[in-house]
């Protein structure tokens, strides 16, 4: 899977989970500054992404480095091409 198709899925998890069109969430948007983004929020959206992406659980150190939706979709194209 392309980071452009990682992008495309999460944009529209995205905008399900936080209520925002999902052709404003770009690769630079901020979890915590652009969305509003609290500790429960992330949790949430991460169990959608290890069902939609089927990568298995994601460990609480690795959450502690994503602060946007690029490290995010670098995150999940690490796990996919493996």
């Amino acid at each position: 899977m392309t980071p452009e198709e990682i992008l495309k899925k999460l944009q529209e998890l995205i905008g399900e989970q936080f209520a925002t069109a999902p052709e404003e969430i770009t690769m630079e948007t901020s979890f915590e500054e652009d969305l509003g983004a609290d500790s429960v929020d992330l949790v949430e959206l991460v169990m959608a992404m290890e069902e939609e992406f089927d990568i298995g659980e994601v460990q609480e150190d690795e959450l502690t480095e994503l602060k946007t939706v690029g490290d995010i979709v670098q995150f999940l194209s690490g796990k996919l091409s493996k």
